[in-house]
């Protein structure tokens, strides 16, 4: 629910009777028309007339707190408001702060995510701020109350925060918080293979570490699918032969009562690895299964695999 204006409406305000209002233009005869509120109609009236007037004052500053109270995912505003603090020469640290403030009502808001990145970019410089804001992210993906661990903007920011300033610190541990909590957070195992990506050569002594992770993980939760994701990017650079510990692990998940179908997969590649007529129909037969039994829903895909071993 939008909170009722204190004071005045703007049309009372005599700080703005030299501005003449701009109603919105609906044109002559409006479809549906939307039942705008009083207080609504008056504040947009006014900052209509304000952009087209490109007043860069501190009362229009004040101006779009308003209208961000009534509308924060109105985008023409937020810009404007950056152009009015460029402007007045204010302090981006008090910006945060109020951004901070209204952070809970407005998860997901694009233009809030966007609008934060830019006040960190005006005071990323300093190494405490960066420390801040990963700690804001951090208490922002934990709120139990929010109960938004998957927050895409959230974490989003938090991948632009740590590349751009180098701050990678503390992340493999808040990570490893996240899975112990729940190990199905694929936005937790997404950002560990960023982390993993980004802070190593990928070697494979590095990708037999994390394999042996990854996999402890993984007996938590066989079917979970972001483990077997995050298997297979670190697949890209190497074989599966090269992980002893999975080839193990695949025999045995394969040969359950109840298979995955990220294991199943993978044994099928690993036959087709190992080469030979016998492997390339054994792996057919796996994708067959897959399409009839395991994985109907994908069943097409499926088949296109066991056709190309035909």
């Amino acid at each position: 629910l939008v909170k009722e204006m204190d004071g005045y409406s703007y049309s009372e305000r005599p700080e703005w009777r030299d501005v003449v209002p701009m109603e919105q233009d609906d044109g002559p005869n409006p479809i549906v028309s939307i039942n705008y509120s009083k207080e609504f109609r008056d504040t947009m009236s006014y900052f209509r007339a304000i952009l087209a007037m490109d007043e860069r004052s501190q009362r229009a500053y004040d101006l779009t707190t308003d209208v961000i109270r009534l509308n924060a995912a109105n985008y023409t505003v937020w810009p404007f408001r950056r152009a009015c603090i460029e402007r007045l020469q204010m302090d981006w640290r008090e910006e945060l702060e109020w951004l901070n403030s209204i952070a809970d009502e407005n998860p997901k808001n694009y233009q809030i995510w966007q609008h934060r990145r830019y006040c960190i970019e005006r005071l990323g410089r300093d190494r405490k701020i960066v420390e801040e804001e990963m700690e804001f992210v951090n208490s922002f993906l934990t709120d139990e109350a929010l109960e938004d661990h998957k927050n895409y903007h959230a974490w989003a920011h938090r991948q632009w925060v740590m590349k751009t300033f180098d701050a990678w610190g503390g992340e493999a541990e808040f990570i490893e918080q996240l899975l112990e909590e729940d190990v199905r957070n694929n936005s937790a195992w997404n950002q560990r293979y960023f982390l993993f990506k980004n802070t190593t050569d990928m070697s494979l002594e590095v990708c037999r570490r994390e394999m042996t992770w990854a996999l402890q993980e993984l007996s938590l939760s066989p079917h979970n699918d972001s483990a077997w994701a995050f298997i297979r990017g670190l697949l890209l650079s190497h074989s599966i032969r090269d992980f002893p510990e999975l080839v193990d692990a695949l025999q045995t998940y394969s040969s359950s009562d109840s298979p995955p179908v990220g294991a199943l997969e993978l044994q099928a590649e690993l036959l087709l690895e190992n080469g030979g007529e016998d492997n390339r129909l054994a792996a057919r037969r796996i994708f067959e299964r897959l399409a009839k039994e395991i994985d109907v829903i994908r069943a097409s895909y499926w088949n296109f695999r066991a056709e190309q071993h035909e």
